[in-house]
Order: structure tokens, then C-alpha cells, then sequence
């Protein structure tokens, strides 16, 4: 049923990882498979079998070809530093080559106690996992890179979080799982060596651009590659409101995919200061600190890739400063193009960014949905008749009513025509999120009454966000004041 492996992370040196077999479970049973993405990562579909599925993704029958393992990294967690983490409750198969030619890895997480576990279980209950496979599904179908969901397996057994859980095994697809702290773990070592290994390694799979250069600037391009993909990455973010949650250096992935689904959400009423996971207790991964802490991690990246970018440790810290400091010019442009497109904005002009600014700031003391706002205002540049919709949506009418007149003064400076436009704008604002009420009912059905159905619909309509979706209205409501949820968990 898998596709060939490659093995080139298991051929790394040894200290790179633990050989590490899944451990069994009791009942393993398939609840989801992304057919799909498993097209495109060459499985045998012909030959699939849900009973023999549920074998191979809960870990109970290794592929053959696999060698399976555990990453070593490291990380700073909420700004204090760990020198040993690695995969507590993952394992990493192998890399398989999908039919664009591109390596992927897969990985069962929730897979049992690894030699990194800390005194951890290793397993994952149901509820993260069900989350992890909608909003990365859901990540992918709106055109942010992230890491996908292949297969879901509830596992015939119980975790402790708490109170008992059901458990469940998801078998994680990723460009790679290597991390910012899968640097710092060897340079916390003083082993330069293996940062470099490790450097050279990323940039045969992820950089091979810059194979034709040499010494430091080598490295540096590498620095400079990666800082470029977090700034795409945390601006389109930033475009749906997304809210990572758990933005430490292990959950930083050098590829530039989302990665890590844990106390995530989705922002409904606007307000750059929104937090809902329940472990960031003073606001550090904060909606609006994301791009910056985006670029405190790349400064840790850095301080790892010094002893390779110059011998002369002062030059090395001036280069890569250097290079970090156009970090905010390189986000900002990166965002504003990306606020453009949903404004419905042609072409670049000087009054842009403030333009945004004005919308947010009205958005935030009016109270109104970040989704809704901006995909209503995709109707309204199709016709007037549709700004009540959007003017309904703002606790101060006023303020808005008077934002859209300088939006269509700025509208009027481009060519595009008024469909043009709309349409434009309707392929880059969403009308379906998983808004995180609606993906609590999904995981307590799934939890407490092994009802997949809930699940399986939110599933097949956050996939499609784009879409107008006729009959499905109800989805793209905010919730309502009972059913709203403040505070999301990691499943560790």
C-alpha cells in the first residue's frame, strides 16, 4: 500500500535521532483518509483496505522500507530554553517522493513513548488530532503552506488528560519535520559539526539554490531563505486570522509550512491583542505578536549558523544582524500584499497600508468579524446594494460607512472591472473557517459519542472555503454568545 521510502534523515548520523518502533495499540480503527493527498503521494489506492489501513497508520505493522525514528531537536518554549526535547509522541517512517518529485515525510504522531517523552505517554488523544485534520486540511485548501493530514486512527485505548480520553494515532504529512530547534539542539551541544550537517542536509531538500555557494554565505542564504518563507508564511496568517498558539522554536519549521496544530484557532470578532490558548497565560503568541516572534525566532536560527557563516565571531553577529534587520521591511511587504489582494487593490500605491490600518482599527472598536468583514466586502465591490451586509456587521455603522468611501476613491485609481474585482477578492477571503465552535461540536460528538458525522462535514466544507456553499450559511456565522470558545488545549 506505501510508496517506496527514502531514508535520507535516518542516514544522518546516529545522534540526529532515536531508532524508535510505534508501539501497538489494542484496537486500532480508521476514521479518516485523505485519498487525495495519498494520490498524490503515489499510495496504491486500488489496493486499499480500511481494516489493513488501520494497521499500517496506527503503527502496529511498520511499512516496509521504514526505518523508524525519532528527531532530536531542542527549543525555546515561551522564551525559555530547553536543551532536549525531540519527538515525545511522534515517529518518523520515512520520506516518500510524490508524484511532483517533491520528498515528503510522513510521521504517526501519537504513536507512544519515545526515548524523548520526558515521563510522558506518548499518545495523543482524539480530540487534538481530529483538530490538527481540519485545520491543516483547511490551512492547505485557503493556500497557507502547512503541514497535511493523510489518516486518523482512534486506537481502542484511553489517555489521561485530566480525565480519560479517547486515544488516536494521525499520520502527519510535511516538505520535513525540521525545526529551528532541531538547530539549536546541536548547537547547544557546542557541535558545530552537526549544525553544519544539518544545514547541508536542509539545503539539499528544501534550498538547493544555494548548493553553488560556498563557506558563510552558504549559510547565510540558508538564514536568509528561511527568514523569507517565515515572513510569506506569518503574513498570510495574519490574512485569515490565524492564531498559532504555540510559537516556540520547536513548533518553527525551516521549510516554512505551518506546523503543530495544537491550542490553535481562528479569530472571529477582530482584536489584535486575541490569545486562546490556554497555556499562553500573558499574550506572548498573541495575534499581533506573530510576525515579531517569528523574527525573535529566526534571531535564535541565527545564533546557531554563526560559527558557520564567519570564523570571526563579531563579523558572523554583524552579517546575520544585518540580515535580520530587513526582516520587518520584508513582512510588511509581504503583508500589505496579501491585504491588497483582499481589499480588492490593483496596484501599489502609497496610501495603502494606511488604508488597511484604518479598516482594522474600525473593525476592532466595531466589534465586527474578522471573516465576515472581509468576505462581505468582496460582495460590496460587486455592488453597492450589498454594503448593509457588511455595514450590519459594525457596532459603530458610521465609522465604516465613511471607511468605504475612501476605498472606493482608492478603487477608482486601478482598472479592474467591478466582477474582476470581486472575484479576485472572493478567491482571497474565505467564507468558511473552522471557527472554533463549530470544531468543538465536531470533536465532542466525535469524543462522547462516537458520532464521526459532524466531523466528517465540517471536514468536507473548510476544504472548500472559497466556495459560496449553498445551504451551508450556517457555517460561516460567528458563534453565539453561549457557543463561543475562549480557550483551546494542546493534547500533551
Amino acid at each position: 500500500m506505501f510508496p517506496p521510502f527514502t531514508l535520507r534523515y535516518a542516514r544522518l548520523p546516529e545522534r540526529f535521532f532515536e531508532r524508535f518502533e510505534p508501539v501497538p495499540v489494542r484496537e486500532p480503527h480508521l476514521i479518516a483518509f485523505n485519498r487525495p493527498l495519498a494520490e498524490t503521494l503515489g499510495f496504491d489506492l486500488a489496493a486499499f483496505d480500511a481494516e489493513e489501513a488501520a494497521v499500517w497508520f496506527s503503527g502496529n505493522v511498520v511499512p516496509r522500507g521504514s526505518e523508524p525514528l525519532a528527531q532530536a531537536y531542542a527549543g525555546h518554549q515561551f522564551g525559555g530554553f530547553v536543551p532536549r526535547l525531540g519527538d515525545g509522541r511522534a515517529v518518523l517512517l520515512g520520506e516518500v517522493t510524490d508524484r511532483d518529485g517533491r520528498l515528503r515525510d510522513i510521521q504517526l504522531k501519537g504513536a507512544g513513548r519515545t526515548p524523548f517523552s520526558r515521563g510522558g505517554d506518548g499518545r495523543s488523544p482524539l480530540g487534538p488530532v481530529l483538530r490538527e485534520y481540519l485545520v491543516s486540511e483547511a490551512m492547505h485548501a485557503m493556500g497557507i503552506p502547512s503541514t497535511r493530514a493523510l489518516a486518523a486512527v482512534t486506537t481502542g485505548e484511553r489517555v489521561v488528560r485530566g480525565i480519560p480520553e479517547p486515544g488516536a494515532i494521525l499520520t502527519r504529512v510535511a516538505a520535513s519535520h525540521i525545526r529551528v530547534g532541531t538547530f539549536q539542539y546541536f548547537a547547544a551541544r557546542g557541535d558545530i559539526d552537526g549544525v553544519r550537517e544539518l544545514a547541508d542536509h536542509v539545503i539539499e531538500r528544501h534550498y538547493p539554490e544555494l548548493a553553488k555557494h560556498e563557506g558563510g554565505e552558504r549559510y547565510l542564504g540558508l538564514l536568509e531563505a528561511v527568514q523569507a518563507r517565515q515572513a510569506a508564511l506569518i503574513a498570510k496568517w495574519m490574512g485569515v486570522g490565524f492564531i498559532h498558539g504555540v510559537m516556540n522554536t520547536d513548533n518553527t519549521s525551516i521549510s516554512g509550512e505551518t506546523i503543530d496544530f495544537g491550542p490553535c484557532a481562528f479569530m472571529e470578532q477582530y482584536d489584535p491583542q486575541m490569545v486562546f490558548s490556554s497555556i499562553d497565560e500573558g499574550g506572548r503568541y498573541a495575534y499581533s505578536n506573530q510576525p515579531w516572534i517569528a523574527q525573535w525566532n529566526l534571531a535564535r536560527l541565527a545564533e546557531t549558523l554563526l560559527p558557520l557563516i564567519d570564523d570571526d565571531t563579531d563579523r558572523a553577529i554583524e552579517r546575520a544582524t544585518e540580515l535580520l534587520q530587513r526582516y520587518p521591511e520584508q513582512y510588511e511587504a509581504e503583508w500589505l500584499d496579501v491585504m491588497r489582494t483582499k481589499l480588492g487593490l490593483e496596484r501599489a500605491q502609497p496610501g495603502d497600508k494606511a488604508l488597511v490600518e484604518a479598516l482594522l482599527s474600525t473593525m476592532h472598536r466595531g466589534r465586527a468579524d474578522f471573516t465576515l468583514t472581509f468576505r462581505r466586502l468582496a460582495d460590496a465591490a460587486e455592488s453597492r446594494e450589498a454594503e448593509a451586509a457588511l455595514v450590519a456587521l459594525f457596532e459603530r455603522p458610521e465609522e465604516i460607512a465613511g471607511w468605504l468611501e475612501d476605498w472606493r476613491q482608492r478603487l477608482a485609481q486601478d482598472l479592474w472591472t467591478e466582477d474582476e474585482r470581486a472575484q479576485r477578492m472572493r478567491l482571497a477571503n474565505p467564507a468558511f473557517i473552522p471557527r472554533n465552535h463549530r470544531v468543538q461540536q465536531a470533536l465532542t460528538a466525535a469524543m462522547d459519542e462516537n458520532d464521526f458525522g459532524p466531523f466528517e462535514s465540517l471536514l468536507e466544507i473548510v476544504t472548500r472555503p472559497f466556495d459560496d456553499q449553498p445551504g451551508f450559511e450556517e457555517y460561516t456565522r460567528p458563534a453565539e454568545p453561549t457557543e463561543r470558545v475562549f480557550r483551546t488545549f494542546c493534547g500533551t
